[in-house]
């Protein structure tokens, strides 16, 4: 009796992935100090409160640590039954930001739910998520099919479309797509698509910025065009679209290896927006090198725990999903600091679990929870 309770207790100790939990304990709480002390003192000029976006970010974040402990509880396997209207929920609350959404910083992304405001293009990546993994497994042997690859693109590709066209937000959409792409290329043999689909890719980036770069006139440009020439030659463009990018920069550089202490960052009383996108760079500046290499290395061993539940996870259904997830987290973050390093030009990411942002904070811990319930699967 004794060596079957020792037993049963090993493998409950098995299904929670203590690992994972403590890493993302740690990026929220870390997420949140950095937070107030990047924008500390422009809350305090704007809001009159100091700890305005620490406290707007508190609430968003227990409240999707709550989502996250009740999504590891839901067996993962009953999002394949929730998968059409999940979807379909997704694309409705799109289009209703057509004649509903609220403006914030002069981007119509947001609708206001309750007093609350919601950005449905993070529900938009949740849902790819959920649906993707659904379709592969139902296609099974026919997703490796030119007609059923097409399929299992087709509809993530229709909220992508809708992401960018409805809200402008290319950044989103381009990340629906790559954990799409991500989750294909697990699921289908042979590499020769995606090389040449990547190939196909850099060739008309290439084009397009030859384009861009031999263009007589650019004051007429569309604004991601000129973000192009920006990322090309920040100082020529130091005023405006390479402000953000020029003193994202400085405070890099300024940081050094220990960086100058924790509160102690000039360039977030010039960086617009340093608690969003640009918040890697008062990292960088606050806590140096060693902070970022650190905040990089827990990313990493989030990345590689969530790898190991996806390879152990007892169907392919559960480990699409924790493909998907890692591939969401994975994507963000590369792209985050690919901007704030100026190695891709300005499309306003954010770093997962640590930039201000109640949204995508709540889904990204539901995203977790899904992971953790998975993990809680395996053995059984």
């Amino acid at each position: 009796m004794g060596k079957s309770s020792a037993i049963r207790k090993q493998k409950e100790e098995t299904y929670v992935d203590y690992s994972l939990i403590f890493v993302i304990l740690f990026l929220l709480a870390f997420g949140l100090i950095m937070l107030y002390s990047t924008s500390s003192y422009e809350a305090g000029l704007s809001r009159g409160d100091s700890a305005y976006y620490f406290k707007h970010q508190l609430g968003p974040t227990l409240l999707g640590l709550a989502g996250m402990v009740a999504m590891s509880f839901i067996p993962y396997r009953f999002w394949m039954r929730m998968t059409v209207p999940i979807y379909l929920v997704s694309a409705f609350m799109l289009l209703m930001i057509i004649p509903f959404g609220k403006v914030i910083n002069g981007a119509k992304r947001w609708l206001i739910i309750a007093g609350v405001s919601v950005q449905p293009a993070e529900i938009a990546k949740i849902a790819s998520i959920i649906f993707t993994a659904t379709i592969i497994v139902k296609l099974q042997q026919n997703i490796s099919t030119a007609k059923g690859y097409g399929v299992a693109l087709l509809f993530p590709a229709i909220l992508a479309l809708m992401v960018y066209k409805i809200t402008s937000n290319l950044s989103s959409a381009i990340i629906i797509m790559g954990i799409t792409i991500i989750m294909l290329f697990v699921s289908t043999p042979g590499y020769k698509r995606y090389i040449i689909t990547a190939l196909s890719v850099a060739a008309f980036a290439a084009v397009v910025i030859a384009i861009i770069v031999n263009a007589e006139d650019s004051s007429g440009m569309n604004y991601r065009f000129r973000r192009v020439l920006a990322w090309l030659d920040p100082t020529a463009y130091a005023s405006d679209e390479s402000f953000q990018t020029l003193q994202a920069l400085y405070a890099i550089g300024s940081g050094g290896i220990f960086g100058k202490g924790l509160g102690e960052s000039m360039q977030k009383m010039k960086l617009p927006e340093a608690q969003n996108d640009m918040i890697f760079s008062i990292i960088c500046e606050e806590l140096g090198l060693f902070g970022a290499i650190a905040v990089m290395l827990m990313f990493m061993i989030l990345i590689w725990r969530l790898l190991i539940i996806a390879n152990n996870a007892p169907d392919l259904y559960g480990a699409l999903l924790v493909i998907g997830v890692m591939g969401h987290i994975a994507i963000q973050v590369i792209l985050n600091i690919s901007v704030v390093t100026n190695t891709i030009p300005n499309t306003g990411i954010t770093l997962p679990f640590i930039s201000y942002g109640g949204t995508a904070v709540i889904f990204q811990l539901a995203e977790v929870g899904l992971a953790l319930n998975v993990a809680r699967s395996i053995g059984k």
